[in-house]
Parts: structure tokens; C-alpha cells; sequence
């Protein structure tokens, strides 16, 4: 009988270190999975900065157009509306 509850303390032993290990080695792999998601959220953060620059640059860009083609709109009305020229000859 003394044998046995031995054998079942080195078990229960041998059982918790066996736990504790696994245990050990999924933090490992989880802080492994957690780095590289991180590294790929970084990367798509760093692509998302870049594409809102582009559309800001953009943006500015559009304005600009628009606005010389206000400008155009007027002068193009104003010979629209100007008198005709006869033909020289």
C-alpha cells in the first residue's frame, strides 16, 4: 500500500510538471502568433498611412483642377457671349 500512494504522489507530481510545462510552451507559441500578428497589422498601418496620403494628395490635386476650370468657365462664357466677328475678305 505504501508503495502505491508513493507511486501515485511521484505521479501526481510528474503530472503537474507536465502541465506546468505545456503550459510554458503555449505561452511561447502564443507570444510567438501575437508577434507576428502584430507585425502584420504594423505593415498594413504603414500601407493605409501611405494610401490616405495618396488620397489626400489627390484630393489637393482635384481642388486645384476644379478650380482652374472655374476660371475657365467664366472667360469661356464671356467669348460665348461676345458679338461675332465678320469674316476679313
Amino acid at each position: 500500500m505504501f508503495m502505491n500512494k508513493q507511486h501515485l504522489m511521484t505521479a501526481r507530481t510528474l503530472g503537474l510538471a507536465l502541465v506546468a510545462t505545456l503550459g510554458l510552451a503555449s505561452c511561447a507559441t502564443y507570444k510567438e502568433e501575437f508577434a507576428g500578428i502584430n507585425s502584420r497589422l504594423d505593415s498594413l498601418d504603414s500601407k493605409v498611412q501611405g494610401a490616405a496620403q495618396s488620397a489626400e494628395s489627390a484630393n489637393q490635386s482635384a481642388q486645384q483642377a476644379n478650380q482652374r476650370l472655374d476660371q475657365m468657365e467664366g472667360r469661356i462664357q464671356r467669348l460665348e457671349s461676345a458679338p461675332r466677328r465678320s469674316p476679313r475678305g
